[in-house]
């Protein structure tokens, strides 16, 4: 997926409310909103190869950030540059600590961080509001006007983090994150500033979810810590990138808007069984296709295909001649 389909999908996205309805749109703002979440996480998890968890973190602080900027006076959009701000000092101090681990390791903390800044925001209530969570502004227009700003406003975040990952693959930082990708302990006997490069990707990683948290909160209109918050989120993003192609530009990308539809689906047909067969495709999408939608080799698959099939034939003529 070259940088031009890049723009006309986006192009495309951004067409949909003036022919479609506030269903649409809004399926188009999930769009745009994970394809956004999908290329932050991309940068660590995709480029430097480390399996992060905290996608739920950093977007649940950005909601709140925003939140309680807007619920101060603020207009918002200064509370979301504020909560970009807030989210990415947060991920750099959170960083120097936590990428001394690797592995699975890494992933425990990872996860660990998303369960700690819930239970934080949930005990601090005369802030937060607690468990009740906060109500915020409410963005002026109607329902389909602000619909349409918040599409316009998510795609331009989305496309502000591909922007950022085609700056990053083509860059010194882009070729030392894949470096660590492949063997950290050479990277760094080669002269990469490993730790410096992590941190960097960790909060690239960090800053769009936590803008993207910021937009969701004054769009919903009310946050809560179990919403902003959310395991599943920081198990479905890291899904969608792999399910594109983690490392990809595009991947990401793709990964989300196919998620995002297929999910849908199987919420409208399929209620009681939709998380249940979602899950099987996307396991077996994952473990068939391990390097995504974007890295399948048709001309390989082909071949193997072709192959498959002359051997049968062989087998085939070889076993009647010998009944002949």
């Amino acid at each position: 997926m070259s940088i031009a389909a890049v723009v006309a999908y986006t192009i495309a996205l951004a067409l949909i409310p003036q022919f479609a309805g506030n269903y649409e749109t809004r399926i188009a703002i999930s769009v745009a909103m994970f394809s956004a979440l999908a290329l932050s996480w991309n940068f660590i998890g995709g480029f430097t190869g480390y399996p992060s968890f905290s996608t739920a973190a950093f977007f649940g602080l950005g909601c709140y950030i925003g939140a309680l900027s807007q619920r101060a006076g603020l207009p918002a959009e200064a509370a979301w540059m504020i909560a970009t701000v807030g989210v990415a000092a947060f991920a750099a101090a959170l960083g120097a600590i936590i990428l001394r681990l690797k592995g699975h390791y890494f992933a425990i903390g990872s996860i660990a961080i998303v369960e700690v800044t819930r239970l934080i925001i949930s005990s601090w209530g005369s802030v937060t509001g607690g468990g009740d969570g906060l109500n915020v502004p409410l963005m002026t227009g109607t329902p389909d006007v602000v619909a349409a700003r918040i599409l316009y406003i998510m795609l331009a975040v989305m496309g502000g983090a591909f922007v950022a990952t085609v700056i990053v693959d083509r860059s010194r930082l882009g070729f030392g994150l894949r470096c660590i990708h492949q063997n950290e302990d050479a990277a760094d006997m080669v002269g990469v500033d490993t730790t410096r490069f992590k941190i960097a990707a960790f909060v690239l990683s960090a800053l769009f979810c936590g803008l993207v948290g910021a937009v969701y909160a004054s769009w919903v209109g009310y946050i809560d810590p179990t919403d902003s918050f959310s395991i599943l989120l920081t198990v479905k993003v890291p899904v969608m990138a792999l399910l594109g192609g983690a490392g990809t530009l595009a991947g990401p990308i793709v990964g989300a808007g196919v998620f995002v539809l297929l999910e849908e689906f199987f919420w409208a047909n399929f209620l009681q069984w939709n998380r249940a067969i979602l899950g099987i495709i996307i396991v077996f999408l994952i473990f068939f296709l391990p390097g995504g939608l974007l890295k399948i080799r048709y001309k390989n698959l082909l071949k193997k295909l072709s192959a498959n099939r002359s051997a049968d034939r062989s087998n085939t003529v070889s076993e009647g001649e010998a009944k002949g």
